[in-house]
C-alpha cells in the first residue's frame, strides 16, 4: 500500500503537496527498514504482530518526521470494509425541519449508526434533481457496506437488479414483493388502524368515515386494511361510502354537511408524506365552522406533517419512528456481519394516542 499515508504538512512541507508528498520508501530510508515493513506497520494488521517493537517505534518516528497522519478511507479498503452505511430516499430531499415526518427516522438512524461504528453517505434521490435515473444513482450506493432505503414508493426494476448483488440493503417500510430478498423494517399500520377503530367504538360511534390519498403505497394499502378490518371486529357496519379515496380537491364544506347529515359522527384520516386528505379535510371543516370533537370527532392514522398548524393533541397513534431507524441500522449491520440469525422482515406496533380530537357520541 504506497499510498496509505498522506502528509499533513511536516517541517519543510507545505500540506498537500504532491511534488514533495513522501512516500513509504522515504520512510523506510529514514528509519533503515524495507518498505513492505513500513506497509504492515503503518496499516495495522494482524501481519505486523512479530515486528520488533524497536522497529515499529523507528518506523512511527520517521512517519512523523515526514509528516504523515494515517489516511482513513486507505486503511478502509485496505480491510475490504469502509465502515460506510448508505442512505437513500425515494423523496423529494432529505427533511431539515424537526416538524418533517422523516426526521425521526433520520436522529435514529444516525444514532444507532454512531453506536454501531459506522459513517453514514447520503445519496440524492433522482426525484431531486429530475436528472439522474434511479438506476444510475442505485449503481453508486455500492459504494457503502450497504444501504438503507426510504420512501413511499420503490422502484421495482432497479431495486429488482441491485438485489441481484451481494449488497445488505435494508427498507424502512414494510414490501413484501421481493420476499426474502429485501429485509425491511416497518410498522404495523393494520394492527394500529384497527385499534383506534375500536377505540371510536368504544366511545359510542357507529357511522365511522375513513377519507384516505389516492394512491397504493403499501403503508395506506395497509391502513385501509386495518380500518376495514377494525370496523369488522366492532360489528360496524361498511357500506360502499365508508371509504373515500380522494386528492383533496373535492372535499369542500357542502360535502363535510352531507357526510355529518347522514349520520357521520367520525372521520378517519391518513399520514402522507403531503397530508393531501388531512389537510383538505381540515380546511373544509373550518370553513364550515366545525370543530373537533364538538361537532364530528377525528382520528389521523400517525402524525401529519402539519399537527401543529391542525387540533391540538390529535387522536390516532403514533409510529416510533426513531426506534424503526435505529431498528433498520441494527439489522443492516447485522446483514454485513454475515449474521444468519436476524429476522429480516420486522413490523413494530404503534401506540393508541388518545388526545383531544374524538370524544364520546352526542
Amino acid at each position: 500500500m504506497e499510498d496509505d499515508m498522506k502528509p499533513s504538512g511536516g517541517p519543510g512541507r507545505p500540506a498537500g503537496s504532491r511534488t514533495n508528498r513522501p512516500r513509504q520508501a522515504d520512510i523506510a530510508r529514514l528509519a533503515g527498514v524495507s518498505q513492505p515493513t513500513v506497509s504492515l506497520i503503518l496499516s495495522g494488521g494482524s501481519a505486523a504482530v512479530g515486528i520488533a517493537d524497536e522497529t515499529r517505534r523507528k518506523v512511527m518516528a520517521a512517519a512523523e518526521q515526514l509528516g504523515y497522519v494515517p489516511d482513513p478511507i486507505a486503511k478502509r479498503l485496505a480491510a475490504g470494509q469502509n465502515n460506510l452505511l448508505g442512505l437513500y430516499t425515494f423523496t423529494a430531499t432529505f427533511p431539515t425541519e424537526m416538524s418533517h415526518a422523516y426526521h425521526p427516522f433520520l436522529v435514529g438512524i444516525e444514532q444507532e449508526s454512531a453506536i454501531q461504528g459506522y459513517d453514514l453517505l447520503m445519496f440524492i434521490a433522482s426525484s431531486v434533481t429530475g436528472e439522474r435515473p434511479h438506476a444510475e444513482v442505485l449503481n453508486r450506493v455500492r459504494l457503502a457496506d450497504g444501504c438503507l432505503f426510504m420512501g413511499r414508493h420503490l422502484p421495482i426494476r432497479e431495486m429488482d437488479r441491485l438485489l441481484a448483488t451481494d449488497l445488505p440493503v435494508v427498507y424502512l417500510g414494510r414490501h413484501d414483493d421481493f420476499g426474502d430478498r429485501l429485509p425491511y423494517v416497518g410498522a404495523d399500520y393494520v394492527t394500529a388502524t384497527a385499534e383506534v377503530v375500536r377505540h371510536l367504538a368504544e366511545l359510542g360511534h357507529r357511522d365511522i368515515l375513513y377519507v384516505r390519498e389516492l394512491d397504493d403505497a403499501i403503508s395506506a394499502v395497509d391502513r385501509e386494511a386495518g380500518f376495514r378490518r377494525g370496523m369488522a371486529e366492532c360489528g360496524l357496519a361498511l357500506d360502499e361510502g365508508a371509504v373515500v379515496r380522494t386528492d383533496g380537491s373535492d372535499l369542500t364544506t357542502d360535502r363535510l354537511r352531507g357526510w355529518s347529515e347522514r349520520g357521520v359522527t367520525a372521520i378517519v384520516t391518513e399520514a402522507t408524506d403531503t397530508d393531501a386528505a388531512h389537510r383538505a379535510l381540515l380546511a373544509a371543516a373550518s370553513d364550515a365552522g366545525y370543530r373537533f370533537p364538538d361537532d364530528l370527532s377525528l382520528a389521523t392514522l400517525g402524525a401529519p406533517e402539519n399537527a401543529e398548524h391542525g387540533p391540538p393533541a390529535l387522536t390516532g397513534f403514533v409510529v416510533p419512528r426513531r426506534e424503526m431507524g435505529a431498528a433498520a441500522v441494527r439489522l443492516l449491520t447485522g446483514l454485513i456481519a454475515g449474521d444468519e440469525r436476524l429476522i429480516r422482515h420486522q413490523l413494530m406496533g404503534c401506540e393508541l394516542e388518545v388526545g383531544r380530537t374524538a370524544a364520546q357520541v352526542r
